[in-house]
């Protein structure tokens, strides 16, 4: 049986864009908890459930999923107003490793039984997953993983650790590249596997980030036994999925929803420091909007891919290189702009929506993780513009 259909989802990209708008804003203003507006940091599972539970029960959850896996099946246009009206009310990003992340490579690439048990409780969140990728000598070179699984009858032994795994101690499955062949190719001795986190031999240990909060972990794989069927795909070719996974991701974290957030809480900001009429400050201002509106083009065109069925892509490095510097550019400006009250971890006037210095900070990483910008523009260098590699230096 599929996951249910999605409530009244059904005729949403029927309407005018303006129209969709206004209902999508007046649903957000009726059923969003105040009290978890513009959010400090990341929230937790426990913090934001209530959040998750109201758009499951909409049908909102999944808008890029089809219909009948209980997604809105909503058009790439429709799904960045979506995001536009979620960020101007201040939203906390729901736990979407599942819905993000999983889903659409289960949609794609899972049997019918695993896409049977595994996306309807992704939507009820039963499920609260965790991404297993990132490995302490394998972070921007995936292709590197050591965290090794050895079939043993019907069962899969995995040993090894993951780190940087955003909010594995909230979560109750975690899905994992690990090697399953060392004679292939790196690329191709690869395997992706669905791994309950309540199995005997796994630890996880919280990493503390620059404001002390516990976003990320080092998860510990000791002979973990893992049941064979919960392999997606053929053994040894999970790279496939995961480029696959990697692209929607690109996809997920190159959104201009933090920018948005991010120039709009500058504008209050100069508004409040009297520099909103000042000519310099409009003229960086103006170049910020006009780069925005750069990356809400570029992210719908890939959006639409994916609504296509069509690859993604390694070109999807732009968006995410493009997304990242810009927040980071919004963010040093917001810093400017506050002046002696940037060093403040506190928001400005009691207001959540004025926090510069958590902006800042939340700006940071986002350089690094899914990919650092160097390797993104080494990607495109390869892979879309076809440049040779540079001579290796001599001693």
């Amino acid at each position: 049986m599929n996951a249910h259909p999605a409530a009244s989802a059904g005729d949403m990209n029927l309407l005018a864009d303006d129209a969709f708008r206004l209902a999508v804003r007046g649903w957000i203003e009726a059923n969003y908890p105040p009290d978890l507006r513009f959010p400090q940091r990341r929230l937790h599972w426990r913090d934001n459930r209530v959040w998750y539970d109201k758009l499951a029960a909409k049908g909102w959850l999944c808008p890029g999923w089809p219909p009948e896996w209980g997604g809105m099946g909503l058009a790439a246009g429709k799904q960045l107003i979506m995001i536009e009206e979620l960020e101007r009310h201040g939203c906390a990003r729901v736990s979407d490793m599942g819905t993000l992340m999983l889903g659409p490579l289960l949609i794609k690439y899972g049997s019918e039984e695993q896409k049977r048990f595994f996306l309807p409780r992704i939507i009820s969140g039963e499920h609260v997953w965790a991404q297993g990728y990132s490995e302490p000598d394998a972070g921007s070179d995936l292709a590197a993983v050591r965290t090794e699984a050895v079939l043993d009858g019907d069962e899969w032994v995995v040993g090894g650790q993951k780190t940087w795994i955003t909010f594995a101690n909230d979560a109750n499955w975690i899905f994992v590249l690990a090697r399953t062949s060392k004679a292939a190719k790196k690329q191709q001795g690869i395997s992706f596997l669905l791994i309950p986190m309540d199995l005997p031999g796994i630890t996880v240990r919280p990493i503390l980030n620059l404001d002390r909060h516990d976003e990320f972990c080092e998860v510990f794989f000791d002979r973990v036994r893992v049941p064979r069927g919960n392999l997606v795909g053929e053994i040894d070719k999970g790279w496939s999925m995961a480029k696959a996974l990697l692209g929607f991701e690109r996809v997920a974290i190159g959104s201009p929803k933090l920018s948005s957030l991010g120039l709009s809480r500058l504008k209050l900001l100069a508004q409040r420091a009297g520099l909103w009429g000042d000519p310099v400050f409009a003229d960086t201002y103006t170049r910020l909007r006009l780069d925005l509106a750069d990356l809400k083009a570029l992210y719908e065109s890939f959006v639409d891919r994916l609504r296509r069925g069509e690859p993604v892509g390694v070109d999807v490095s732009m968006l995410k290189l493009f997304q990242s510097e810009l927040y980071q550019r919004i963010t040093e400006v917001m810093l400017e702009v506050a002046g002696e009250e940037a060093g403040l971890l506190a928001p400005l006037d009691a207001d959540r929506g004025l926090n510069p210095s958590g902006q800042f900070l939340q700006a940071r990483p986002t350089t690094i993780f899914g990919g650092s910008s160097e390797i993104q523009r080494n990607i495109l260098a390869k892979s879309v513009l076809e440049l040779p590699d540079p001579p290796r230096r001599t001693a």
